[in-house]
């Protein structure tokens, strides 16, 4: 038998930051984002030889290991051990010799959520095969747990709940990591043209998001009264791009978009630069009414709004830069399994 998973990546348009600790469990957080046509998949298939063998096929690396209840975290595949290692210890898997392989269909460090969907991803494989009793904010949870407290990868909750909901959720964060989704209801016009007008645009570079967000994380703790405002207003945008796309006045998505690129690079040092600045302001000179950076910002990809017809005219202007448009469609799904 062969259990595969797969899971959607996720892009937010709204909130940005008040899903990390520890500001939405001080404050509450609120984020709106959504899911697309590019995914993270995971496949545990049986092997001959003894043992397991972890592969990250767009990584192109590969790990064999004989049968053990725990493998090394030691910067290798980490996160796909890290859900072996967790699975094994709640569970128990019994000795069999199985390959694990994944794929992600975007590069990491992008800032579409690759990491943690990927982790959803895995466990949804293991739930398939081991037929674990979990439900989707059992392994939302569970996914988060792992990356943040066996892996001690810093980050935020939105993308371990968007790759296992999947569609465009107002979601709510508090103390305790406690987390609520609530499924957006808006009419399929409205989505056919923010699709039609959305440019997701990949800048070629990565960034090692931990390190923004540990500043980001330091400055709450801190007390910093700048930043903790402009997460405030970045959760009231959330509110407003809400309002905006289920009453259909999808015109002011670029405006609210805007409010929030210009909030958001007073959250932390890093989340903007030079270069995604003029990549920014050729986009608003081509036509763009807004746009903002995916994920935690510092590179990877950025979403414009482009109203009208001048979605064209704004990827022309932007190919000077050396990035490349990205096709995607927006998916109601989430985490789906099966077994052949």
């Amino acid at each position: 038998m062969i259990y595969r998973s797969k899971a959607p990546l996720r892009i937010g348009l709204a909130g940005g930051g008040t899903d990390v600790s520890p500001y939405s469990d001080l404050y509450g957080g609120a984020i709106l984002n959504a899911t697309l046509s590019v995914y993270a998949s995971a496949t545990i298939e049986p092997i001959e030889q003894n043992g397991i063998i972890l592969s990250a096929i767009d990584q192109q690396q590969e790990l064999q290991f004989d049968w053990d209840n725990k493998l090394p975290i030691d910067g290798k595949l980490d996160l796909l051990k890290g859900v072996y290692n967790r699975i094994q210890k709640d569970y128990g898997i019994a000795k069999t010799n199985f390959k694990l392989s994944t794929f992600v269909e975007a590069p990491a460090g992008s800032g579409l959520g690759t990491s943690s969907t990927l982790v959803v991803a895995i466990i949804g494989a293991f739930v398939e095969m081991l037929k674990l009793p979990l439900g989707e904010y059992d392994i939302a949870h569970y996914a988060y747990d792992i990356e943040r407290k066996d892996l001690n990868l810093a980050g935020g909750k939105q993308d371990q709940y968007a790759a296992t909901f999947g569609g465009i959720n107002y979601m709510e964060f508090f103390g305790q990591d406690n987390v609520v989704v609530n499924p957006l209801r808006i009419k399929q016009q409205y989505l056919f043209e923010l699709e039609n007008n959305l440019l997701l645009y990949y800048t070629s570079t990565t960034r090692e998001s931990a390190k923004i967000i540990e500043r980001q994380s330091k400055n709450v703790l801190s007390k910093k009264e700048d930043p903790i405002e402009a997460m405030h207003q970045l959760k009231e945008q959330a509110r407003m791009m809400k309002e905006a796309l289920l009453k259909g006045r999808v015109h002011e998505i670029g405006e609210i978009l805007d409010y929030g690129f210009q909030q958001k690079r007073k959250m932390a040092e890093g989340i903007s630069n030079e270069f995604l600045d003029e990549i920014y302001e050729t986009a608003k000179a081509a036509g763009a009414s807004g746009g903002k950076i995916s994920g935690a910002g510092g590179g990877g990809f950025m979403i414009f709004y482009c109203p009208g017809t001048t979605k064209h005219k704004v990827s022309k202007a932007l190919e000077k830069f050396g990035g490349s448009d990205f096709k995607y469609q927006f998916v109601k799904h989430g985490l789906q399994t099966w077994s052949i």
